[in-house]
């Protein structure tokens, strides 16, 4: 059974006349521990479809099954909890005036957690900070620092699902490979599913085992990540993304 099902999904912004629909009729499934990427230009919908995935877009129409449950635009604690997302400013996604402790410990008390210290501590030791960083302001972190409270933050509630929007595209190229090999990680020992958005394909071939490239609100190929690697892609359009991440196969054969 997958653990993410999506069937002839379409997402809209605005209403009425002002409507405009994003994504049109896209339909993929994801196994359990499965990365799967979803890859194109800004604009082409990709984190529009994560959004209907974590109930933060509601004008959808289709059919999402996450775990074998059909889901609707509203959701319940638990749902909500079975799925959390990573994104891209990992400044701006984390309050400046909370301590890191304060953050961790927010989405314990929403969904009424217990043994909130403990899973804070577990937080911060999965995602390799010291214990001592629960004491610590977002602004003495570096940016590496703070994705990975992110990440912790995202882990607390024992998702079965991360939801990552271009995790690593507002880092240093060194501190990018860091991120990549510790979401790497933890999918391998915690058995998580993932779904990754980003333009690069050189993170997509790094983390993922098949990857949907978009164009203009649908997918025009899934390729697995040995056809990127083999350079065997079929549609014209990956092969100009390709083009345009010249040296992620060697990276990525070396990962």
């Amino acid at each position: 059974m997958s653990m993410i099902n999506v069937e002839r999904l379409a997402v809209s912004y605005g209403k009425g006349q002002q409507q405009v629909r994003i994504v049109n009729d896209v339909s993929f499934a994801v196994e359990k521990g499965e990365a799967f990427g979803l890859v194109g230009e800004s604009g082409c919908g990709k984190s529009t479809i994560l959004g209907a995935l974590a109930g933060r877009n509601q004008q959808w129409t289709g059919r999402i099954e996450i775990d074998g449950e059909q889901i609707g635009q509203k959701r319940s604690h638990g749902q909500l909890a079975k799925q959390q997302m990573v994104f891209q400013d990992p400044f701006g996604s984390i309050h400046p005036r909370h301590t890191i402790g304060r953050t961790l410990l927010e989405p314990l008390e929403i969904h009424d957690k217990d043994r909130r210290q403990k899973r804070v501590e577990k937080a911060l030791t999965d995602v390799g900070l010291p214990l001592n960083f629960r004491y610590r302001y977002p602004h003495q972190l570096s940016g590496g620092q703070r994705q990975r409270v992110a990440i912790a933050r995202a882990l607390i509630l024992e998702p079965r699902i991360l939801l990552l929007d271009e995790p690593t595209s507002a880092l240093d190229v060194s501190i990018q490979a860091e991120i990549l090999n510790l979401l790497k990680d933890l999918r391998e020992r915690e058995g998580l599913t993932y779904i990754l958005v980003s333009h690069d394909l050189a993170v997509v071939a790094h983390l993922c085992d098949r990857v949907a490239v978009m164009q203009e609100g649908g997918f025009v190929e899934v390729a697995t990540k040995q056809q990127l690697l083999d350079g065997t892609v079929t549609h014209p359009y990956t092969r100009v993304l390709m083009d345009g991440s010249r040296g992620y196969v060697t990276s990525s054969r070396n990962a």
